[in-house]
């Protein structure tokens, strides 16, 4: 079952959370966390949450999205900020469940696209990301400030 992120489910989300930090080998701080799961509960920020639950289970993957504005259309964006599925729980479709889901939610609130990075070297995440779509030919410029 693919569904918002709810109050309870912070024990889950943040063993997942923690779990993508690490294999992005990323150092998020204890405050920054919070910060996050407080806006992902916030029905005025931007920031929301899918979980995937299995029948009688508590989350075993999470998708994180910002929506934002753009200057093409008048139509929000989605960008899915960070996907995660537990190992043990990897293999079962719960990735492409999440993606579907933010996909069946974006159709329905009326959104222009949903959007996501990824590393070059990530090839098991690309070899599902290729089945759903094709790779787009932008090339992503950080500035750090």
């Amino acid at each position: 079952m693919i569904r918002p992120a709810q109050a309870n489910d912070y024990g889950a989300w943040l063993a997942l959370w923690r779990g993508y930090c690490a294999a992005l080998d990323g150092a998020v701080t204890d405050a920054v966390t919070e910060g996050v799961w407080r806006r992902i509960l916030t029905q005025a920020e931007p920031m929301g949450c899918l979980v995937a639950c299995p029948p009688e289970s508590g989350p075993v993957g999470l998708a994180n999205y910002v929506l934002h504005p753009n200057t093409w259309s008048l139509q929000t964006i989605c960008y899915l900020e960070d996907l995660f599925v537990a190992a043990e729980a990897r293999g079962k479709r719960v990735g492409r469940a999440l993606i579907d889901g933010l996909v069946a939610l974006g159709k329905e609130r009326g959104w222009r696209r949903v959007y996501w990075h990824t590393r070059e070297k990530n090839y098991r995440a690309r070899a599902l990301y290729d089945r759903l779509v094709t790779r787009t030919d932008y090339i992503r410029y950080d500035i750090d400030l």
